[in-house]
């Protein structure tokens, strides 16, 4: 036999040349008591449960946002697409009417002022899109 071979219940680790029974994730004595696994079905109900809460409130703002960006988009196309003959300043308000012959067409008139089917009021941003103006 070894003179430095250690007992069986001696737990001594020969990479590190220490004892490291206390690091162990388990019982090394036959009489240390029993280490039962906790039972965390409990908490990763929870856990996930929450988890998926924050993403499904998250994937709603998303959705939210994608319709609203949505919106801008289809209101930027309307209004460009609409007849004009002027340059519109930025930061005006102009008026977005539909004629039944000529279709759309963009106008400083306020709705008070002019006779056509009123589709919307919008204001030109320093970045060229269109906003809707709540009237």
């Amino acid at each position: 036999m070894n003179k430095n071979k250690k007992p069986d219940s001696v737990v001594y680790n020969e990479n590190s040349e220490q004892f490291d029974a206390f690091l162990k994730p388990y019982s090394t004595s036959v009489s240390a008591p029993v280490i039962e696994p906790t039972d965390l079905t409990g908490w990763k109900q929870k856990g996930a449960h929450s988890v998926n809460t924050r993403f499904q409130a998250r994937i709603d703002e998303l959705k939210t946002a994608y319709q609203k960006m949505m919106k801008e988009l289809e209101d930027n196309q309307k209004v460009y697409q609409a007849s004009f003959k002027f340059e519109p300043v930025i930061g005006k308000t102009y008026h977005l009417y539909h004629h039944p012959e000529r279709g759309l067409f963009l106008s400083i008139l306020s709705p008070e002022e002019c006779q056509f089917d009123f589709e919307g009021s919008y204001r030109l941003d320093a970045d060229q899109t269109w906003s809707r103006v709540d009237s």
